[in-house]
């Protein structure tokens, strides 16, 4: 009996044994699991990054740009930041239209930089757009069939690109303002006020939104949101709806009064009264001078309507650098009388009262056609 009471004691230590094993093996399994969770949750999960590509095709020049996303959009509104730039050598792709062959092989040296910043395996579901404006615009109305050609060579070279081709065309005037305004006010956080910045805007009496004035080369734009302003001129409005929230925005593209255009349109005025072929010109400096081909100059859409008749086929232009001079010239621009509307900027153009802030690129010329609409409003 003793026997029997001692192996059975050794039996129920033997199992007793093997239980606490089993639970301590089973509370390791514990231990290293919540430090797994734990490891797992601190450290960042990847992100489902997207990329775009694109290229801002304008008078002067191009811009190729490229945008990351989060996969997951903010109230149906993506949130995007750019990751690169890179300025294509040489002239706008309207600058083509001599050699219309070349407009595309001159944006090759930028998509592969941009092959280098996305990453290959996304390569193929990255997006690549163009989007052509007022220098296009121009060459369309002066010459359809070259700028078809320019944007087909465009195209052929995008689509050689590793990327997914989306589209090159000749964006309207209204889109490029409205790109512009949407622009300023993202980079602002205009969209995405909280709730003590709404309250200060009430209190100053301020736009939720800035005003865009966008000066390129061949056009400028105004875009902003007046307030509580007549329904006028149905052309000159559209609307969006950004972060949850409708925008009701006047736009108007003012086209050949970009810096360069209007410097031409400034010239063709000159030529009105000009007398010989040499022209003392008060918006350069001294010591500036360049020679023009007439014939070439009046096939300009910005100063055919001026053209004239003249006793020489070139120009030769001098600077006189006399500022005050240039800005009466300047004026001869702007057409102030005559308004179908309750207001208006220049040239029966419709502009309700300026409203908010503006974001303005600056240069004397700009800083003239600003004053002009001012003036023109009251």
């Amino acid at each position: 009996p003793f026997f029997a009471v001692v192996t059975g004691t050794k039996r129920k230590m033997s199992w007793t044994r093997k239980i606490l094993l089993l639970l301590g093996f089973l509370s390791t399994l514990a231990a290293v699991a919540l430090i797994a969770v734990a490891v797992t949750q601190n450290k960042p999960l990847p992100k489902n990054i997207k990329y775009g590509i694109v290229l801002d095709a304008g008078s002067s020049h191009t811009n190729l740009y490229v945008y990351d996303w989060p996969a997951e959009k903010e109230n149906d509104t993506g949130v995007v930041q750019q990751v690169e730039v890179c300025k294509v050598e040489g002239p706008g792709i309207s600058g083509y239209s001599q050699a219309t062959e070349k407009a595309g092989p001159s944006l090759t040296q930028c998509l592969r930089r941009a092959e280098e910043v996305i990453p290959p395996s996304q390569h193929p579901e990255t997006p690549v757009y163009l989007g052509a404006t007022a220098g296009m615009r121009l060459l369309s109305l002066e010459n359809k069939d070259a700028a078809d050609k320019v944007l087909s060579s465009v195209e052929k070279t995008l689509r050689s690109a590793p990327f997914s081709f989306q589209g090159a065309r000749i964006i309207s005037g209204q889109e490029e303002g409205a790109y512009g305004w949407i622009t300023i006010n993202y980079l602002l956080g205009s969209f995405k006020q909280s709730g003590w910045r709404k309250f200060l805007h009430i209190l100053k009496s301020r736009s939720e939104t800035s005003g865009a004035l966008d000066l390129g080369g061949a056009s400028t734009q105004i875009t902003f949101v007046p307030d509580e302003t007549p329904y006028e001129s149905p052309e000159s409005w559209l609307h969006f709806r950004l972060y949850g929230k409708d925008y009701k925005v006047y736009t108007h593209s003012f086209l050949c009064y970009g810096k360069d255009q209007a410097l031409q349109q400034k010239l063709a005025w000159d030529l009105q009264t000009i007398e010989n072929s040499s022209l003392l010109d008060p918006c350069f400096h001294r010591g500036y001078q360049r020679t023009i081909n007439i014939r070439d100059f009046y096939r300009n859409p910005c100063t055919s309507a001026e053209k004239k008749q003249l006793p020489f086929d070139q120009l030769h232009i001098q600077g006189e650098g006399d500022y005050q001079k240039c800005r009466r010239n300047i004026q001869n621009l702007f057409n102030k009388t005559g308004c179908p509307y309750s207001s208006c900027s220049f040239n029966g153009i419709y502009l309700p009262p300026l409203q908010g802030d503006f974001g303005v690129s600056l240069c004397i010329l700009q800083l003239s056609i600003t004053h002009n609409i001012r003036r023109a409003e009251t």
